[in-house]
């Protein structure tokens, strides 16, 4: 009898699993067919990656990674993620933090030599939060002619460490490249390495992350996706800009692949303990997407009430988002070697089809 009851529950969880498989076979189909429809009318080329609860459903390469030369995307292809890089010099923050090396009350002058006047009152806080008042590096008259030239974290700094402020620190929030240029150069200055080791060393390392760094216009890396944009509805090559130019807020490369290690390790204590990793996820001050800014995140809800933590990137020739849904479980990371490439659209549909399917 035991034996006959065994037999029955093994045949049941075998039937489980196999309409588990072909659920996700069905999603999985469903998003390909998306997909690869977004590259047929020219919208989309990258790679994507979903997962959900820690098991990849999806990643794939979509389009090409360089157009002149015939070589397709791939999970493995290196993509610029611009913006997404703000996560991890948050993340170093909290870092030295947690390791006594400075505090995120500080004022910024405490690390910053020849520190403006109107700098005394802001803190690393308000850096992270974007509520610091320091004008926007890329607004500046000069940027487009610029940006090709290497700049030193220091020497950018230098561009606006003397600008009036657009506005009293803590008092409004305003997105700022700026503000997380400072912070790498104060990353570089507590730590007394450079801003690319201390992450290898402290982040990309210990979590694996081996396809992930600090971009170099002269270095040959290997499965480095070609940037593109667009001009009188033509693709053409994307403007050069030298990538030591937005050290701290937007000089990384990865790919989904180390980007689903990254969301992975989030719900650990790997880097931080829980109570610091508790301080970046909460929303701080109210924004322009979602309901508040973090550090390194916006917080908010869609529009069917989930609950999420992500951010858009951008930079000459790529765009990129990370959506990850913690009462879910379910990570979303669009990578696009197309600047115009409407990620935040395509991550958003990717996770409409996987919420209206049932449950995996």
């Amino acid at each position: 009898m035991k034996s006959k009851i065994y037999n029955l529950a093994k045949v049941a969880g075998l039937i489980v699993l196999l309409l588990c498989n072909c659920r996700a076979q069905e999603v999985t189909s469903e998003i390909d067919k998306y997909l690869n429809a977004a590259v047929e009318s020219g919208k989309f080329s990258g790679s994507v990656l979903i997962a959900r609860n820690g098991k990849v459903l999806l990643s794939k390469g979509y389009g090409m990674a360089n157009r002149e030369l015939n070589v397709p995307n791939t999970p493995q292809m290196k993509f610029r993620i611009g913006s997404l890089s703000k996560q991890f010099t948050a993340m170093t923050i909290m870092i030295l933090q947690e390791r006594g090396k400075l505090s995120v009350q500080d004022s910024v002058c405490k690390y910053v030599p020849d520190c403006s006047r109107d700098w005394a009152e802001i803190t690393i806080h308000q850096l992270l939060t974007h509520t610091s008042g320091i004008q926007e590096l890329l607004s500046f008259p000069d940027f487009q002619q610029t940006m090709a030239l290497p700049s030193p974290v220091a020497q950018t700094v230098e561009r606006f460490k003397h600008k009036p402020l657009d506005f009293k620190p803590g008092t409004k929030f305003k997105y700022s490249n700026s503000g997380y240029v400072l912070l790498g150069y104060i990353i570089e200055r507590v730590s007394g390495q450079s801003y690319e080791a201390y992450l290898r060393e402290n982040i990309f390392d210990p979590l694996k992350m081996s396809n992930s760094g600090s971009d170099h216009n002269d270095l040959i890396i290997e499965n480095r996706a070609a940037g593109y944009t667009k001009r009188d509805g033509r693709i053409i090559n994307a403007p050069y800009i030298d990538m030591s130019i937005p050290t701290g807020g937007g000089s990384l490369y990865s790919t989904v692949e180390d980007l689903f290690l990254w969301d992975q390790a989030l719900y650990t204590e790997k880097l931080i303990t829980k109570k610091s990793l508790a301080v970046i996820f909460t929303p701080y001050t109210t924004a322009d997407w979602g309901d508040g800014a973090a550090y390194g995140w916006f917080i908010g809800k869609d529009k069917s009430n989930h609950k999420y933590m992500g951010f858009l990137g951008g930079i000459n020739g790529f765009a990129a988002q990370i959506m990850r849904y913690p009462d879910e479980k379910l990570l979303v990371v669009v990578l696009s070697n197309f600047s115009f490439a409407p990620v935040t659209d395509i991550e958003s549909d990717l996770a409409a089809i996987v919420f209206s399917s049932k449950p995996l």
